[in-house]
């Protein structure tokens, strides 16, 4: 039986409204880090007592190692045993031999808030004592931060269409607005396996008539990764991708005469990759480069919906920090190793973004009716690339003093994709972001990654979750 680990927070909003909160659809992602455990079975929206959900874990290591998606750690188990309503929650859980409990109370804090006091008991594996810690910690943050959010804006119930919904931040975004009370319809290219789903094909421009009617706002977050190599074929669908389904979206907005926002996902790239000394603005001319040229090309689709008075915002993002996917995911198993260091030269910029302020600046951008045009989806807070590995380098207790040879990156993205995506130099201003009203849990570095990776101050470091 291992030693128990606590953990108490004060959350500054009632009991009835944090309680509720835990048991939301969408609680499992917005609640669980992203990339530290896929949901392989059960209901991940189910709240009732007996309900199960099967995560998979993976290993940081994983990300980096060709064929790695094989070595599957063992699946965990969760039950939810016990819902006290406003008072408890008891999940107990199961790792191959490994049986442990986490549990949950709630009581009146005294001030109007509430007193969380978080408790993992058991038999769980020995050597995630710090991760679960850092779990209870980014758990807590999590709830908090969201509620000030929903909170803040007090956005009355609405249905939103979401394309691009299984991705990196489609899928936080979807839990998101569940989690607020929102009515969201994900729009899929494949046959829709659940109720939130409907098929659409941006390819050939068609879209159910009646899903767009009837919204309220359209999240568009669809296209092909700009992770891979720059091929011709990749270039080819990058750009048409974007360009498909935003004219698609923005035609159905025109046509059908609705009021419905459109909120468009956009990128720094607009600015081109190297921009030395120069502060950047929504209102800085367009660079050069093959992901400038697609940005414009992405922007300008929109046009149909932005001619006839659709309120429309480019959430221009910047490098979004996630343990689930992105540049971030292939750096940490470097780092582990004790192969990390700076990508670039050092004195370069980068403007960067926690992919949950980013989740939160879409959500602020679709409840904000004075807020269109581009904005600058990036932290207050940009870094030179010696910071920011010297940064990830403290946070994860890893040298970081020799820079990453350009060779290697140049095999995962090729030439022109290490000249657009790692050779730059960006030093991109959030000013209008945050003059709207938006308010940042993360603006600073080291905090937001001690947040996505799960390592809190003086952690003991361990790298499986």
């Amino acid at each position: 039986m291992n030693q128990p680990i606590e953990r108490a927070s004060d959350i500054p909003f009632p009991r009835e409204r944090v309680f509720d909160w835990w048991l939301r659809p969408g609680s499992h992602e917005r609640l669980s880090p992203p990339g530290w455990g896929e949901v392989i079975g059960g209901d991940r929206d189910a709240r009732q007592v007996g309900d199960t959900v099967t995560l998979q874990p993976s290993h940081p290591l994983m990300s980096a190692i060709p064929g790695a998606s094989l070595l599957k750690l063992r699946p965990v188990t969760a039950r939810l045993d016990v819902v006290e309503p406003g008072e408890r929650i008891v999940v107990a859980l199961e790792h191959g031999r490994s049986r442990w409990t986490e549990e949950t109370r709630f009581t009146d804090s005294g001030d109007g808030g509430t007193r969380v006091e978080q408790r993992v008991s058991g038999d769980y594996p020995a050597s995630t004592g710090d991760a679960f810690q850092a779990q209870l910690t980014f758990l807590a943050d999590q709830a908090e931060a969201d509620l000030a959010l929903v909170e803040r804006l007090a956005a009355r119930p609405s249905r939103i269409v979401v394309a691009g919904s299984s991705g990196l931040i489609g899928t936080q975004l979807v839990a998101l607005l569940k989690m607020a009370g929102h009515d969201v319809t994900r729009l899929v290219r494949g046959t829709p396996e659940a109720p939130d789903e409907v098929r659409w094909d941006p390819a050939s421009g068609e879209v159910p008539t009646d899903v767009i009617a009837g919204a309220d706002a359209v999240v568009n977050l669809a296209g092909h990764t700009i992770g891979g190599r720059f091929t011709d074929r990749n270039k080819k669908l990058i750009l048409q991708s974007r360009v498909d389904s935003t004219s698609t979206l923005a035609n159905a907005l025109r046509d059908r005469g609705s009021s419905a926002a459109l909120i468009q996902a956009s990128g720094i790239g607009f600015y081109g990759a190297r921009r030395p000394a120069e502060l950047l603005t929504e209102e800085s001319r367009r660079g050069s480069g093959f992901l400038a040229d697609v940005v414009d090309a992405w922007e300008a689709a929109a046009a149909p919906a932005v001619d006839a008075g659709v309120r429309t915002v480019f959430v221009r993002t910047g490098i979004a920090l996630s343990y689930a996917g992105g540049a971030l995911q292939r750096q940490v198993p470097l780092y582990l190793v004790g192969a990390g260091g700076r990508l670039g030269k050092a004195q370069q910029y980068q403007s960067w973004i926690g992919i949950d302020d980013l989740v939160r600046a879409y959500v602020h951008a679709l409840f904000t009716p004075d807020l269109s045009g581009p904005i600058n989806a990036v932290a207050p807070n940009p870094v030179t690339n010696a910071k920011f590995a010297e940064t990830l380098g403290k946070v994860l207790q890893r040298p970081s003093l020799l820079p990453t040879p350009s060779f290697g990156p140049k095999l995962i993205v090729g030439d022109e994709g290490y000249d657009q995506l790692i050779d730059t130099d960006q030093r991109v201003s959030a000013d209008k972001l945050l003059a709207s009203g938006f308010e940042f849990t993360h603006p600073t570095l080291e905090p937001a990654l001690r947040h996505t990776l799960l390592r809190q101050s003086g952690a003991g470091g361990h790298d499986s979750p």
